[in-house]
């Protein structure tokens, strides 16, 4: 009979070690520490360093999540400043976001053993935003955004790959405009909370809060 194998060692971690404890000593503000984090990730993470996750909730209360692109971080006034992303306005979190106004946002560099959350109030950008944004893709994801009614139901990938061709056909080698129901979201948040992986589970957690977009912000150190 065969040996039982011998447990295998506990799988060593690896901790960033780029900027920590002094980021969050020295930051009165939020944005400046997020930019410096995401600057780090851009560099150092994998996989779609600009990856977050949405968090939303529908007419009954439940939860929906879902990954989106972060495509900028500002706004048209400094107060407004704010986390933005791109969608189907009629698809589930564009409805979802519309209906509430409200938005959770989490960034996850798996690489640099961070993630930051945020919570905020939820707009949409400007036409002019979201005109210039659309000119900038591939023109396959512009047919593309004609071609899917994101989130309802289809009877087959056939079906999208017929509503793709077709657009494709239609807009030949002409322009192809922005649909009116794809746009952009802004969350400006009133909370944005930062973690870093320490060892031992002794992880760092500091938290800037603010009651509305026009007060400042309050930083408090958080047990993890």
């Amino acid at each position: 009979m065969a040996e039982p194998d011998e447990p295998s060692a506990p799988r060593k971690r690896d901790y960033y070690t780029g900027p920590q404890a002094a980021d969050f000593m020295h930051a009165d503000e939020p944005f400046a520490l997020f930019e410096r984090w995401f600057a780090d990730a851009r560099q150092h993470e994998v996989n779609d360093p600009e990856g977050m996750a949405v968090a939303t909730a529908d007419a009954q209360g439940f939860p929906n999540v879902r990954m989106v692109l972060l495509k900028a971080l500002d706004g048209p006034e400094r107060s407004d400043r704010g986390f933005v992303f791109y969608t189907n306005v009629e698809s589930a979190k564009g409805s979802e976001l519309l209906a509430s106004g409200k938005a959770a946002l989490l960034f996850h560099w798996k690489s640099l053993r961070r993630q930051v959350r945020v919570r905020g109030t939820v707009a949409t950008t400007t036409e002019a935003e979201a005109d210039a944004y659309f000119a900038s893709r591939a023109r396959g994801s512009r047919i593309g955004a004609w071609a899917s009614q994101q989130s309802r139901a289809m009877a087959g990938r056939h079906d999208l790959e017929k509503a793709a061709a077709w657009h494709a056909l239609k807009f030949n080698v002409s322009d192809i405009r922005r649909p009116p129901y794809w746009s952009g979201f802004r969350i400006t948040p009133i909370e944005i909370e930062f973690w870093h992986d320490r060892p031992f589970r002794l992880h760092d957690r500091v938290v800037f809060r603010r009651a509305d977009q026009a007060s400042p912000w309050e930083r408090s150190w958080l047990f993890p």
